[in-house]
């Protein structure tokens, strides 16, 4: 099989391949795009063809959608894995695959609830992406449901986490005793990488990240949050035109601040490169103006604000965003502005990793800027920090305190990410 590939690999790949076929636990992690993913599929492509008849064979993601994007489609790839790659069937939406004449089962792991997928299964091979995003009752279970002897196999993959985290703590510092193979990899270790997209690689990590995904190692989330953010390199006076109003994103208060931020795109008048603004915020703090507002006040006041918001090197005054990005656990303000006749109101995509990691990334390329006009964000971005107390816990979480603005980014930002994302230079977030 691996003469059918022109790939070039890595004697870390290698080993890992050859090594992992004799491991009944056999576990990837490392830096992004080190290599580990291509690794563990050509492992996991071998081991299908050993495995027995009877029992199931799984592949597990947090969704449906992350296994079709990571796993999926990459097997399907002529470049990844020539000729083999035309023996990988499978319908978008469908939870089974046929592999090298096998079906194999698709299955979304993101909660507890997971496990009763194959609770009572007997599987003979599986193989999880992103092992520390599965919870740990659904491991467990996997772990019981491995029962064609000493045949059965599982292979994962993973990027870093915290020291505390279960599969650090329970399964890699354990590996002897849990019979856990594991392999480290870093970039060096992914010979198909060019010089500049490992610089770019480098340029889109910083703090946490950086040491988690381009490191490679499993550290605390401690200190300031956003640690790439510079006021001299993100706050601009001036505008430019603003070619396409995103949308304005909603933390809703009552007691705690309302902040609602209006995002735009438009060009870095010196690189003439497309950029994401900040373009003007709207606050309402409850406690310091000692009057709380009702759902319809809130909506009056964001269309007040919105109309007499100026479109930048232009005579117009008033925006009309193309979504309005609503904190999801506010049901009766999203009812009020359907009721109100607002065009575009969705709720927010409330991942709170996934947008903190999309915003992190955007200040440390540059492609985001602030006007200074939006001073509740200005004011809370140094200071938006990691909880210690949950990360000793092994639980990445943010302080629950001055965040309203930065909540808002992060759910305007990450829930208009497709809209925005094919304007800038490409992420490099494969899993190689």
């Amino acid at each position: 099989m691996l003469r059918d590939l022109e790939l070039p690999m890595s004697r870390a790949q290698i080993a890992s391949i050859v090594e992992s076929q004799d491991a009944p636990i056999a576990l990837w992690s490392g830096a992004v795009s080190s290599g580990k993913t291509i690794a563990s599929l050509i492992a996991f492509l071998l081991r299908l063809v050993a495995a027995p008849d009877h029992g199931l064979i799984v592949i597990v993601g947090r969704t449906l959608q992350t296994i079709e994007r990571n796993l999926i489609d990459p097997l399907q790839s002529t470049y990844l894995f020539g000729p083999l790659a035309k023996h990988v069937h499978h319908t978008t939406g469908s939870t089974t695959a046929t592999i090298l004449g096998r079906t194999v089962h698709l299955i979304g792991a993101s909660d507890a609830r997971a496990e009763g997928r194959i609770r009572g299964s007997t599987i003979a091979l599986a193989y999880v992406d992103e092992a520390t995003l599965v919870p740990y009752s659904f491991w467990m279970m996997l772990l019981s449901r491995l029962r064609v002897g000493d045949q059965s196999r599982l292979l994962a993959t993973t990027n870093p986490d915290g020291p505390f985290h279960w599969l650090r703590k329970e399964f890699i510092l354990r590996s002897p005793q849990v019979g856990l193979t594991h392999w480290h990899f870093t970039l060096d270790d992914n010979p198909s990488l060019d010089p500049g997209m490992v610089t770019r690689l480098k340029a889109q990590y910083t703090g946490l990240w950086y040491r988690r995904f381009i490191l490679g190692d499993w550290c605390l989330a401690a200190g300031a949050i956003y640690e790439m953010f510079d006021s001299e390199r993100h706050i601009v006076k001036a505008l430019p035109p603003i070619e396409r109003w995103l949308c304005d994103a909603i933390d809703y208060g009552t007691v705690n601040p309302y902040a609602d931020l209006l995002i735009g795109l438009g060009r870095d008048p010196e690189t003439q490169r497309s950029r994401l603004y900040v373009v003007s915020e709207y606050r309402h703090d409850s406690r310091r103006e000692r009057r709380q507002m009702t759902d319809s006040e809130y909506s009056r006041a964001r269309r007040a604000w919105l109309a007499r918001v100026p479109q930048p090197q232009t005579n117009i005054v008033g925006v009309a965003p193309e979504w309005t990005i609503v904190d999801p656990s506010a049901a009766s303000y999203i009812e009020q502005l359907h009721r109100d006749g607002v065009s575009g109101v969705t709720a927010a995509d409330n991942t709170v990793l996934d947008g903190i990691r999309t915003v992190s990334s955007l200040l440390a390329t540059g492609d985001l800027a602030i006007h200074e006009s939006a001073a509740g964000l200005v004011d809370e971005l140094p200071s938006y920090s990691w909880d210690s107390g949950a990360a000793e816990r092994g639980e990445d979480k943010p302080i629950k305190e001055n965040d309203h603005s930065c909540d808002a980014l992060r759910y305007g930002l990450r829930t208009t990410e497709s809209l925005w994302r094919p304007y800038l230079p490409p992420r490099l977030e494969v899993a190689a």
